[in-house]
């Protein structure tokens, strides 16, 4: 083990300082979360390939630029993981399935090559539910290589579709990840592991080279320990693409001087926030609620009235239906690892035209909507979920289905706007339960700097499993 990481739990600016004032080289830690890798990636299902030779190759020359003087920035020579259904030039993208497992594609996703670009250095592809959930998946034994599990306890569930980023960054086998998010893909595993995770704003990161699970709703984000990480890591994959029409060149710099907030923030607080939570979750969210008092003012809200859960399930399940159809013509839908995932694609192959035009109709006016009520307000505050993670061998429906949450999180999906979800607590068994705000379109900076002064003034981000 090197002089650095003392922990592997070293933020990205701990291990920039590191690699710059002589602590460590990009290859010994690059060594060490390989090592990571191949040791505790199969205890929690987390890792499906290790890219070693591609790792090495860009870790010395990390350190052959560093040494030259030229930095390209906060995540040179950082180890990291990605979901696996980022392509990555000559390694497997399995996309979570097992017809899938051997797929190879020629060229990186825009967004590995975006962080190669930063001097990032991919050590490995993580795990994911098959085919990112779009098959309608009922239990978290949906992939080719196994449930995820959870740092915090391995017979409890870490979350989905992105499960391999949330395990593997709670139990340290890499400093940050990437993952997806169609409908809750970041937050849900965010939360349930104890991580910090950030859904960026639908086209502020190109998702060329990444699985369509619904072209209108897919997004990409970062998965780390910190807020302010998450930041980081999206300044270097933020910004317009011609490879992605989807792409926006929105303004984006990060860090922001100073991550504090500089004014009282006016927060919405959804009427029926606190509505069937498990009472460890409930009693989480009115601590951090306080916290959150302290720089923030909290009013009662109310959603403008519209079917947003109607809406974002209509055009996923067309979109997946579309996206995945040639599965069904040539029998492949039959070698998913999940029963339910081998017939429930039919059924959204019927929707009517007409069901998912009127849906992308309403989601127009679902956007404006949305846009006018944060005018109001700088960002919603809720729990990130309403129960800890569940069991691994239970369906989902047998022990989540007696707690909802608000419609923000539907809401927020169907507009395409971001969200952050950061650790605020433990609850039943001693699992993490996490903490959301929602913004508005193009303000993550609004999300990351509240997300960031409730982590300067807590300490459950740097609370982690013993592995």
């Amino acid at each position: 083990m090197p002089d650095f990481p003392e922990s592997p739990f070293a933020t990205i600016p701990e291990l920039g300082a590191a690699l710059r004032d002589g602590r460590t080289t990009s290859r010994q830690l690059t060594d060490y979360y390989l090592e990571r890798c191949d040791q505790l990636g199969p205890k929690f299902n987390a890792v499906v390939t290790v890219t070693r030779d591609r790792a090495l190759q860009e870790a010395d020359r990390a350190d052959r630029e560093l040494g030259e003087g030229n930095d390209r920035g906060p995540l040179h020579g950082i180890p990291y993981g990605v979901k696996d259904l980022l392509a990555t030039a000559g390694t497997p993208t399995s996309w979570g399935a097992a017809p899938l497992k051997d797929q190879t594609f020629e060229s990186d996703a825009t967004a590995v090559r975006r962080l190669a670009d930063a001097g990032a250095v991919l050590v490995a592809k993580l795990s994911m539910v098959e085919l990112a959930g779009g098959l309608g998946y009922d239990q978290a034994n949906a992939s080719f290589n196994g449930p995820g599990l959870n740092p915090w306890d391995p017979t409890r569930w870490s979350g989905g579709s992105s499960s391999g980023p949330g395990s593997a960054v709670a139990a340290g086998i890499v400093p940050f990840a990437i993952g997806t998010e169609t409908w809750g893909s970041i937050v849900t595993p965010a939360a349930y592991c104890g991580v910090s995770g950030l859904r960026p704003t639908y086209g502020r990161i190109s998702r060329h080279g990444a699985m369509a699970l619904s072209w209108t709703m897919d997004k990409l984000g970062p998965m780390c320990t910190t807020a302010h990480d998450c930041g980081l890591v999206l300044a270097a994959l933020a910004g317009a693409d011609p490879e992605d029409d989807s792409s926006i060149d929105a303004e984006w710099h990060f860090p922001v001087e100073d991550d504090a907030p500089q004014r009282r923030f006016r927060l919405a607080e959804l009427n029926g926030t606190t509505d069937k939570l498990q009472q460890e979750v409930a009693d989480n969210y009115q601590a951090a609620r306080e916290v959150v008092s302290g720089f923030a003012d909290i009013e009662p809200a109310e959603l403008p009235d519209w079917p947003y859960e109607d809406v974002a399930a209509t055009i996923v399940s067309c979109e997946a239906a579309t996206a995945f159809e040639e599965l069904v013509r040539d029998g492949r839908i039959r070698e998913m690892t999940a029963e339910e995932d081998r017939w429930r694609i039919y059924s959204d192959l019927m929707i009517p035209a007409r069901d998912y035009i009127n849906a992308q109709r309403l989601r127009r006016k679902i956007q404006r909507a949305l846009d006018e009520f944060f005018s109001e307000f700088d960002a919603v505050i809720s729990p990130t979920l309403s129960t800890v993670a569940g069991p691994i061998d239970q369906p989902f429906h047998e022990w989540s289905g007696g707690f909802t949450s608000t419609s923000i999180g539907g809401a927020s999906n169907a507009a395409g706007i971001p969200a952050v979800s950061v650790p605020n607590g433990f609850g039943e068994k001693g699992l993490p339960t996490g903490l959301q705000f929602v913004g508005r379109a193009f303000d993550e900076r609004t999300l990351l700097r509240l997300a960031s002064a409730y982590q300067q003034q807590t300490d459950w981000h740097t609370r982690h499993p013993e592995i």
